[in-house]
């Protein structure tokens, strides 16, 4: 297994790229293939490349102040266009990068390509819920879709539960303002009737509407939703994670007395951290990209950039790939006339 890396993507590279893709090949031995500017890598080294790990030159850098649709191709020399490039020509297994997200997705899409019959890529971050985790699908590449667009994120939500959660008969709960059939606007009435014959067909287990708190309270397996509004969700998540834990942490250095409480539920408040913590999953993979390519958080430090890698070694054995082009038929919406 080989993963490539864009060691010149995100806030804190190349150190803690190179730093987090050391660990990772340590741990679960899967060689590496460091992208960017050589000299940058190796100024992060402290000794000699260890076997399996490699570095290709990179002159150039995608910023995040690059235009995303254009990027990737004026800066042809770029460790993102270098690395996809390989991903492309068969040089690796999966694609890893903190850097822009636009510009990874049209990269992806262009460079990489789409499943044929796969009408828009998706990105699935793992949620955590009050029973454990979902799977929320958009969560930002796509902020205007169709009813065929949220009817395939479905799909990839699905495949990717029962590859990677292990869950047999995952729920599919369409995001909605309400719970019942008659809530929301024309994209999710539509997008409710197709997943409601999709559920007829025994093809998907859908359960309904759900609205962001029922899901985070654990009501579906599967959260399908445009990329605006699933935007908005998992930024709301991951500030109302912040302020829990920072609200948290005040009120347990208020006094001696809740100093002393902290000691005592010391383990328990690491484990509702780590629960939390976005960079316990490391990568959000590109669903429908016929190769596995993953975003990791723009902010990553080592330990994000570590277990990205270890999100990309089972994302490209999971066989979520070969499930999407087995069924992509009936992924499909038949146009009339």
């Amino acid at each position: 297994m080989k993963i490539i890396l864009d060691a010149m993507g995100g806030d804190n590279a190349p150190q803690a790229v190179v730093q987090g893709a050391l660990e990772a090949h340590a741990q679960c031995g899967a060689d590496i293939v460091l992208v960017g500017r050589e000299e940058a890598i190796r100024a992060c080294l402290t000794g000699p490349l260890p076997e399996g790990v490699e570095i290709v030159n990179a002159t150039e850098v995608v910023d995040m102040c690059d235009d995303p649709a254009t990027a990737f191709k004026r800066k042809k020399d770029s460790s993102l266009t270098v690395g996809l490039t390989m991903l492309k020509n068969g040089e690796g297994d999966a694609f890893v990068s903190a850097g822009s997200t636009g510009a990874l997705l049209a990269g992806a899409t262009l460079l990489v390509k789409r499943i044929r019959g796969v009408r828009r890529a998706a990105m699935g971050p793992v949620l955590p819920t009050a029973t454990g985790r979902a799977l929320l699908c958009d969560c930002g590449a796509n902020a205007d879709c169709t009813p065929e667009y949220l009817l395939q994120f479905a799909y990839l939500g699905s495949f990717y539960t029962k590859r990677l959660m292990g869950l047999e008969n995952p729920r599919v709960g369409l995001l909605n303002i309400g719970a019942e059939p008659s809530k929301g606007d024309s994209l999710r009435h539509e997008t409710f009737r197709l997943l409601e014959e999709a559920g007829r067909e025994g093809r998907l287990n859908f359960i309904g509407n759900v609205e962001a708190n029922t899901a985070l309270l654990g009501g579906a397996d599967v959260i399908v939703a445009d990329g605006y509004s699933g935007n908005i969700l998992l930024k709301g998540v991951e500030g109302c994670a912040k302020l829990m834990m920072g609200e948290l942490k005040k009120a347990l250095r208020s006094s001696t007395k809740s100093k002393l409480g902290a000691l005592l539920v010391k383990d328990s408040l690491r484990d509702m951290k780590k629960l939390l913590d976005p960079s316990e999953i490391g990568g959000t993979p590109f669903l429908g990209i016929s190769k596995p390519v993953l975003k990791a958080h723009g902010s990553s430090d080592a330990r994000a950039i570590r277990n990205a890698v270890f999100r990309a070694v089972e994302y490209a054995q999971s066989g979520i790939i070969a499930d999407v082009e087995a069924h992509i038929d009936v992924m499909k919406v038949e146009k009339n006339g």
